[in-house]
């Protein structure tokens, strides 16, 4: 349930929007306005499929690796330590791979919009490869930190093959090349590692977008950081996220959504009258067992988001306090409460 923040003074108009608000950016998507849209997504559209994210305390990926007995969190994406050791990133592999997962609300959000013609291109951290899943097209998507699609020897590059892998990760085994015996890793991204050519190759991208949504990311690692800052002054910005981040919210057209992501990306899509279909594909691809799992994960993250702010924290309405109570319930495990009929507003 997001709420509609900026740090613009409200007496300020948009300059390009109608309003600073998810009607303002509904209205300029159906308008036909918007036809070049940039997305940039990170792990906070992935937590409802069960994948965590890397930082939020206690639960994030970072903050569940003690068990690995690393010299620090960050080192089982390190490059250098991985030649050392890299037994510990596929213990964590096994828990991550693609295939156990399933593409959340956001994800085929973004894959809708693909399918109506206006997403010029999609740039991701994530590496779940859930984008994929959920049907964005590969020449659309670029993974700025790579992902588990692909793997290869890191010494002398050679591809290895995707079943061996999926055998490999499923054992907890560490892959070696056959030919050089040099050790075998996804395509991801490590720290010491140069980012995908693709990266540079679109990144002009954004400087062409009539309209940019950014979603789950915490904007702390570059160059991916950047990426909003490179959008033109009058090209609206929108930010789903729990938080507000590097400068989103400092611009006239800039339109906060804080809260869960699926929340959010379910109010503009009642807001584009796109609703429907978007519960209808998601549900089609997930099945409705998935479903259910994902909506009791947002109504639980939501739940832990107003009792950890109240309702003076960042993007709680009154309205959620009272909702944070029945949502406690439900965690609590009382049947028949359904998050979609009780956040209808109070």
């Amino acid at each position: 349930m997001g709420q509609e923040q900026s740090i613009v003074d409200a007496s300020t108009p948009p300059e390009t929007l109608s309003e600073r608000s998810l009607r303002g950016v509904a209205e300029y998507i159906t308008s036909g306005r918007a036809r070049r849209i940039v997305v940039m997504t990170g792990a906070g559209i992935s937590t409802a499929a069960g994948i965590p994210d890397f930082r939020s305390p206690n639960t994030g990926l970072y903050a569940n690796l003690a068990r690995l007995n690393l010299p620090h969190a960050e080192a089982v994406f390190d490059i250098s330590y991985f030649r050392s050791n890299p037994k510990p990133f596929y213990v964590l592999a096994k828990e991550l791979y693609p295939g156990q997962f399933h593409p959340t609300v956001s994800h085929v959000f973004i894959a809708l919009l693909a399918a109506k013609g206006l997403l010029s291109q999609l740039f991701t951290q994530n590496i779940d490869c859930l984008e994929r899943r959920a049907g964005v097209p590969d020449d659309l998507i670029v993974e700025a930190h790579g992902s588990f699609a692909t793997q290869r020897c890191i010494e002398c590059k050679q591809p290895f093959p995707d079943d061996a892998m999926r055998e490999f990760v499923a054992r907890g085994d560490v892959p070696r090349c056959p030919p050089c015996k040099g050790l075998v890793k996804p395509d991801i991204v490590f720290f010491g590692e140069a980012l995908p050519t693709a990266f540079a190759a679109k990144g002009h991208f954004p400087r062409t977008a009539d309209l940019v949504l950014v979603l789950g990311t915490s904007l702390m690692v570059f160059p991916f950081a950047g990426l909003p800052d490179d959008v033109p002054a009058k090209t609206p910005r929108v930010l789903f996220n729990l938080d507000k981040v590097g400068s989103l919210g400092s611009r006239r057209d800039d339109v906060l959504v804080l809260g869960e992501c699926d929340e959010g990306v379910r109010e503009l899509a009642d807001a584009l009258g796109w609703r429907e279909e978007l519960e209808g594909k998601w549900r089609r691809l997930v099945g409705d067992e998935e479903a259910e799992r994902q909506l009791r994960r947002t109504e639980a993250e939501v739940c832990g988001t107003i009792l950890r702010h109240g309702h003076s924290g960042p993007g709680v309405r009154r309205s959620d306090v009272v909702l944070g109570g029945l949502l406690t319930l439900y965690a609590l495990g009382l049947a028949g409460w359904r998050l979609l009929v009780v956040r209808q507003h109070i």
